[in-house]
């Protein structure tokens, strides 16, 4: 059986202060929560201050990327060194808004992948397909693509430390909302593709989450798909009750 996994990204959302107010009233609802893994990716300058808030907690801090490198002259990133140093466990990578708005392709996310597990980061790693995709019929080309390419060469092994979160970019932010039979059957398609990538065992075991907008109000319809094993949350992330509801609708 396969931990439900539950990670609110923040975005560029929330100063210093009102980070740690907010992972402040997260750790009230949700601090002795074990039936869910949970993570928290404030931006990286409330990195250490929410770190520090939920130390004493069940739920895992993360960060909202990663350089694919060590160190060295690569400006405004941040490495996996001075993530691990905040006690960092998660990173997401690929995101859809990287992607789009930042040109990251999916040779420089499966570098980050590879750097990430290297190092002991659990990746989470996105894709998704957008509106047009998803219209013209492509969902699952576009989807098999970013797939196979941000996981090349990544070994059956690893896939119980990395996390496959799938966005429906058409469903974010758009008033638009996948169904959980359309979002199951895309969790199934990613599923069947790693089988198919490294084997049976690494397909059941990796944990693939939903990124299309789950709300409290849809999460436990989302969440009893056989294979929706999470939700990675952005809007209702910033608001401790909505984020505990859903987490809560994962137990």
């Amino acid at each position: 059986m396969r931990k439900k996994i539950i990670a609110g990204n923040w975005k560029m959302n929330k100063t210093v202060e009102e980070a740690v107010e907010l992972a402040k009233a997260i750790k009230l609802e949700l601090a002795d929560c074990n039936g869910v893994d949970v993570v928290l990716c404030p931006p990286f300058t409330a990195i250490k201050a929410v770190s520090d808030v939920i130390s004493e907690t069940l739920i895992n801090v993360g960060s909202q990327n990663m350089g694919s490198e060590d160190e060295g002259a690569y400006t405004g990133e941040i490495s996996h060194a001075m993530l691990k140093e905040l006690f960092v466990r998660y990173v997401i990578l690929g995101h859809s808004e990287r992607r789009e708005y930042y040109k990251e392709n999916d040779f420089w996310i499966n570098k980050k992948v590879k750097k990430a597990l290297e190092k002991n980061l659990r990746p989470i790693v996105c894709v998704g397909e957008k509106l047009e995709d998803r219209e013209s019929g492509n969902t699952e080309s576009v989807v098999e693509q970013q797939v196979r390419g941000s996981l090349a060469d990544i070994p059956a092994s690893a896939y119980t430390e990395l996390v496959i979160a799938y966005e429906p970019v058409w469903a974010i932010g758009t008033g638009k909302t996948a169904t959980s039979e359309q979002a199951q059957e895309v969790h199934a398609f990613i599923r069947g593709l790693i089988k198919d990538m490294v084997g049976a065992e690494a397909a059941d075991a990796v944990r693939i989450q939903y990124g299309g907008s789950m709300k409290p109000g849809n999460a436990s319809e989302l969440l009893a798909q056989p294979d929706i094993d999470g939700g990675l949350i952005g809007g209702a992330a910033l608001d401790a009750v909505s984020f505990a509801g859903i987490v809560n609708a994962g137990i």
